[in-house]
């Protein structure tokens, strides 16, 4: 056996414990180990990932893009802009909801982003992780530690259970993000390894048993607001986890329980576009006529 496998989040947290070191350690000597890759190549190969994240959040914030579907577009932009004006109710919460909308809009507008772990939830992670970096002044190198960390936990919801839609609902797809994302600004504000399963638990208990319903079979709505939603999971179950350092289930039973639940959701609400909002007579044939209120919808 690998000294550095691990199968389970308990195992996980005892390859931690044992060698004195974080997830993303763990998550790298993983790597090495079972690939016979240098450290060296697997790190850069994480900071392309980072680097194709903040461009994507980057395009998303310049007009220009051509949204396949037409169902959303530039809701990104005016969230930022509001935010600008306005100011965030949410804090950074906000900014981070709005980066999360843009990469899907790059995805919808069929532009290069990472699959975080699926297209349906890319904004997730890089959402929450640009905006901590502006709020706290981080250095790319924490960012790529708190990516190998998102890819530990990553890794065993898709083992142990599954981060595909069609299989287990969004619940599998927005919520295994929302739970990566949440363990790795646990590490970012220096949570322990426990705090980082335990926000990536209370992550996925929170959404447990939301449906996958994309209008017109685009991953365009209602993903694009359930990015932002998993966002907002996400700081929330970090920062509960990182104050209590303690969790009612532990990370493996939430992860059984969330296979068990998708297991039990209607083929019509997993990736189907047979139920649920795809079903609204409003969008069930195309993206209705914009309105004509406003400027922006001109």
């Amino acid at each position: 056996m690998d000294k550095f496998d691990f199968a389970t989040g308990a195992a996980l947290i005892g390859v931690c414990e044992e060698n004195g070191i974080t997830v993303s350690e763990a998550m790298i000597r993983r790597e090495i180990e079972r690939s016979q890759r240098p450290r060296e190549e697997i790190v850069a190969q994480m900071a392309e990932n980072l680097r194709v994240m903040n461009e994507c959040v980057q395009r998303s914030q310049q007009p220009g893009l051509k949204i396949m579907g037409g169902f959303i577009g530039g809701e990104s932009q005016k969230l930022s802009q509001h935010i600008r004006t306005h100011g965030a109710m949410g804090g950074m919460i906000s900014r981070a909801a709005a980066y999360a909308m843009g990469v899907i809009e790059v995805n919808a507008s069929m532009g290069r982003i990472v699959a975080a772990p699926t297209a349906g939830s890319s904004g997730v992670i890089p959402g929450v992780l640009i905006a901590a970096k502006e709020e706290y002044d981080l250095d790319d190198g924490a960012l790529i530690d708190a990516l190998f960390n998102a890819g530990a936990i990553g890794y065993l919801i898709a083992r142990n259970a599954t981060v595909s839609g069609a299989e287990g609902g969004c619940q599998a797809e927005v919520g295994a993000a929302s739970a990566m994302a949440a363990s790795a600004l646990c590490q970012i504000m220096g949570g322990s390894v426990n705090d980082c399963l335990s926000a990536a638990g209370d992550a996925i208990s929170n959404i447990l048993g939301l449906v996958c319903d994309p209008i017109c079979g685009l991953v365009e709505a209602p993903c694009q607001k359930r990015n932002a939603m998993g966002v907002a999971n996400a700081v929330i179950s970090a920062e509960i986890a990182l104050a209590t350092c303690r969790t009612l289930i532990p990370f493996d039973e939430v992860v059984h329980a969330m296979r068990s639940v998708g297991k039990s959701i209607p083929y019509q609400l997993r990736e189907t576009a047979l139920g649920g909002l795809a079903k609204c007579p409003s969008v069930k044939h195309g993206p209705p006529a914009q309105c004509s209120d406003c400027d922006e919808c001109e």
